[in-house]
């Protein structure tokens, strides 16, 4: 952004989020609320299993030994789910409201030389565009 702004002063330089598709999200949010009951059960010690009738597998009764434990890796692998869930990757840049650079079609973040050239190139043709004389019908 400082080499930007150094180049170009008058530009303006805005982030946002990039929402994920609604699947992902809905994944995201089923995953949080999951993670948070299991906690749960795990906390207070209740076995989801013998109230279907099965046999607790050894995993539950591992997490009932190390209640501690069990819970710091539900949370953790539990966000690092959501969090692929959530994430977009994407970069995209506008100027003038014109899209001129998307990672997401690219596949990949421009370098500071491409960036800068792309932003040259938009604003020599929106110079041009400004010079033309306008025809009236």
């Amino acid at each position: 952004m400082q080499v930007l702004y150094q180049r170009y002063p008058d530009i303006r330089i805005e982030g946002e989020n990039y929402l994920p598709l609604p699947l992902y999200r809905h994944v995201a949010s089923f995953l949080s609320m999951f993670k948070l009951a299991l906690i749960g059960l795990i906390i207070i010690g209740k076995d989801p299993f013998a109230l279907c009738g099965m046999q607790a597998p050894g995993i539950w009764v591992w997490s009932q030994e190390n209640k501690i434990y069990a819970c710091m890796m539900v949370f953790f692998f539990s966000n690092m789910i959501e969090n692929q869930c959530m994430s977009t990757g994407a970069f995209e840049i506008t100027l003038n409201d014109v899209p001129v650079w998307s990672k997401l079609e690219s596949g990949h973040l421009p370098s500071m030389q491409q960036l800068v050239q792309i932003l040259e190139n938009e604003m020599k043709m929106n110079v041009h565009m400004d010079t033309l004389p306008h025809h009236r019908s």
